[in-house]
């Protein structure tokens, strides 16, 4: 039993979708898990154990940032020997090629924290993403009624920027959208040995300023968790 998560030995299956808010792990296990059991609600980050298409497989919140997604990462992996673990969570967009609820599939994770840099002591070390994950990803986006773009995202320590235009840098260098979280958990993973993948919605446009609501980003963003989820387990 680990201190942030909670749960008894063998209660969180070995694939783990992971949201940030809570709220949307709730709503991802009532609406596509079969006889989903929730596991946590430690600090009311919620964790729920069901089964997809016969198969095994939890999600788990994270909070914002990732401050907070390093803390439950690292227990999934230590402490529940979890294999891997999906983020399914919204972006802004920084590319006139997106549009609102179309689908980043981040390779790779650039970062303005400093998490890395005492890691790595001041080194660049780059984030990426687990290539079969990402490979089934981008096969089970296909055919969807949103585009899904595979490219680098932006992972912030900030959601309001004091230095805005550094982040229109990244987007002249081909980052396709910012977040605040994949770049932890592709650092986590590497050093775990474990497999992490980033599937996320775009939730607004940083470009145009369109913005979807506060209950579509709950409960709207059904393509990025059958992306996930068959990325994972098919």
């Amino acid at each position: 039993m680990s201190t942030h998560i909670g749960a008894k030995a063998g209660e969180i299956a070995p694939h783990v979708l992971m949201p940030g808010d809570p709220l949307r792990a709730r709503w991802i296990a009532e609406n596509f898990l079969d006889d989903a059991t929730c596991y946590s609600e430690v600090r009311g980050m919620y964790g729920f154990t069901g089964t997809w298409k016969g198969q095994p497989v939890s999600v788990q919140g994270s909070g914002m940032g990732m401050p907070s997604i390093s803390i439950y990462v690292n227990e999934l992996f230590t402490d529940y020997d979890v294999r891997s673990v999906t983020r399914v969570g919204s972006c802004g967009a920084l590319s006139e090629e997106l549009e609102l609820r179309d689908l980043v599939i981040a390779s790779g994770a650039c970062t303005d924290s400093s998490m890395n840099r005492i890691t790595f002591e001041g080194l660049d070390y780059a984030p990426v993403a687990d290539f079969d994950l990402l490979r089934r990803a981008w096969e089970a986006s296909q055919g969807l009624p949103v585009t899904a773009k595979v490219g680098l995202i932006m992972s912030s320590d900030s959601f309001y920027a004091s230095r805005p235009e550094l982040t229109s840098r990244m987007a002249e260098y081909g980052v396709l959208a910012v977040e605040m979280e994949a770049a932890a958990l592709y650092t986590l993973a590497a050093k775990h040995k474990r497999k992490a993948l980033a599937v996320c919605t775009v939730s607004d446009h940083i470009l145009t300023g369109a913005e979807t609501t506060a209950a579509e980003r709950q409960e709207t963003f059904g393509h990025m968790v059958d992306v996930a989820l068959s990325a994972m387990l098919s």
